[in-house]
């Protein structure tokens, strides 16, 4: 078992609005800091806490150490590791270094890069997240882990440290971490779409949206995600107005289809965000 050495340094890459503060919590923890990212400035206030920030993304790896990166999709994590912007990060970790990747992809995008770890000697573990920045600031990250058992036993102390405050094992298997991040973001989709259609009911029939919701969440859906997401629809925010769902519906979707079955539902309402 791995205990957590707050001394060692941690690569850190995507420091997008989850990632930003998921690195802060690594410097509170006591760990120090290489990050990247593609827009340097967003490592400023990083930088003025300590990090120290470089121009490539293997620059963030030093070799046997670990990687947490954060970023948007396959295609980006893919870049990073085979060495599309500036060197491939899986090389200058070399042997006994550790890739822990956060992004969500798709599950065959990360049995992909598992084996292209595995050729190499470096570990990897996929460890997709459910979470807002919110969450991420105040360490209520929920992370859904896949890979070798002492892979995730040494990453676990830095799982924590990001701020999971709950990490669920889903074995060895790669892709199936991913699978759940995937249906559950789904379900959060079909939630938001007929929250969201029951909100502009009620205002069309004059009634007060936030009584709606009030009832609703606090009898039949009284579940944190409905309660949090009931307030911010009912304060205008718009669900669609993000990335997120295109992408990750669209990757179940194809998830689906590559294993012979079939996702209608989350077809559809990827078609219906793209309306909006």
């Amino acid at each position: 078992m791995y205990a957590p050495i707050m001394s060692e340094q941690i690569g850190f890459l995507g420091l997008g609005l989850l990632g930003t503060p998921m690195a802060a919590n690594l410097l509170d923890a006591g760990y120090r800091l290489r990050v990247w990212n593609r827009t340097a400035s967003k490592a400023d206030q990083l930088v003025a806490r300590g990090a120290v920030r470089v121009d490539a993304p293997a620059d963030v790896a030093t070799r046997g150490g670990i990687v947490v990166s954060c970023l948007w999709d396959g295609a980006s994590v893919g870049e990073v590791v085979r060495g599309g912007l500036g060197g491939g990060l899986i090389e200058r970790l070399g042997a006994g270094g550790m890739h822990i990747s956060m992004a969500t992809i798709s599950p065959e995008a990360s049995r992909e890069l598992a084996e292209q770890h595995r050729a190499a000697g470096v570990a990897y573990v996929e460890a997709p997240v459910f979470g807002r920045p919110e969450a991420a600031a105040a360490k209520q990250l929920q992370i859904c882990v896949a890979g070798a058992d002492a892979d995730k036993a040494r990453a676990k102390p830095i799982l924590v440290a990001v701020g999971g405050n709950g990490i669920f094992d889903f074995g060895e298997r790669f892709g199936s971490a991913l699978v759940c991040k995937l249906a559950g973001n789904f379900m959060i989709g079909a939630m938001a779409a007929s929250m969201s259609e029951a909100i502009a009911v009620s205002r069309a029939e004059q009634v007060d949206p936030r009584l709606v919701v009030d009832m609703l969440t606090s009898t039949l859906f009284a579940t944190p995600l409905f309660q949090r997401y009931g307030k911010m629809f009912v304060d205008g925010m718009s669900f669609s107005r993000s990335r997120i769902p295109d992408k990750d519906l669209g990757l179940l979707h194809d998830a689906a289809v590559a294993c012979g079955t079939t996702a209608p539902v989350a077809s559809f309402l990827r078609d219906h965000f793209r309306t909006k």
